[in-house]
């Protein structure tokens, strides 16, 4: 005679086996490199839009001063991508 199906055996749960690697830690320069690439790129745009005109080198640069402030930005974000 056929068994029922509450007669069969039931599987235990899966449960993976331990980890042995230990949690990832980001090294101590990341989040004030972070930080600062980030500050310094939106402070690089602000001087450039307030005072461009009278700072020699801001002058010279031209447009280029969003090039530089912008990379700070995306360094800052990028940063912020390897961060545990």
């Amino acid at each position: 005679m056929p068994k029922s199906r509450n007669d069969r055996k039931k599987k235990a749960a899966y449960t993976p086996p331990p980890s042995a690697e230990k949690p990832k830690v980001s090294p101590r320069w990341l989040v004030p490199a972070m930080v600062a690439f980030g500050l310094l790129g939106i402070l690089w745009i602000a001087v450039y839009y307030i005072a461009g005109e009278s700072v020699p080198y801001m002058r010279d640069l031209g447009n280029w001063n969003l090039a530089i402030g912008f990379s700070g930005i995306i360094i800052a974000v990028i940063l912020s991508t390897r961060w545990h």
